[in-house]
């Protein structure tokens, strides 16, 4: 894939970013990506973050499927760990997930994984 985002690949069809802006929907689709997941709550950072809404409006007219499951940095839950897994199954790749650094995104797909 040849995109200027910030990507890091954790399967050979999906990868995890920090946040991204709804402007990024559009590169994303370009790249290749046919559904993103927002792992970020809204307004986590506060009122400069862009919100769930914002970035779902720029991912549906880019093309793209997108789904909004927040969880926390420190601990996601079984239940959100199921409700990810669910999401990977279903949702159209390659899959683009997001956070505010991408980490909590990997650990979650590692633990949906495993699952």
């Amino acid at each position: 894939m040849n995109t200027s985002l910030p990507l890091r690949a954790v399967a050979p069809d999906v990868c995890v970013a920090p946040q991204l802006t709804p402007a990024a929907m559009a590169e994303a689709a370009r790249a290749g990506f046919r559904s993103v997941v927002n792992n970020r709550p809204d307004f986590e950072h506060g009122p400069d973050q862009p919100t769930s809404a914002e970035i779902q409006a720029a991912a549906q007219a880019a093309g793209l499927e997108y789904r909004f499951l927040p969880v926390a940095s420190g601990f996601q839950t079984p239940e959100q760990i199921a409700a990810f897994a669910q999401l990977l199954q279903a949702l159209p790749r390659p899959i683009l997930v997001f956070c505010r650094s991408g980490n909590r995104s990997a650990k979650l797909f590692l633990q949906a994984s495993q699952g």
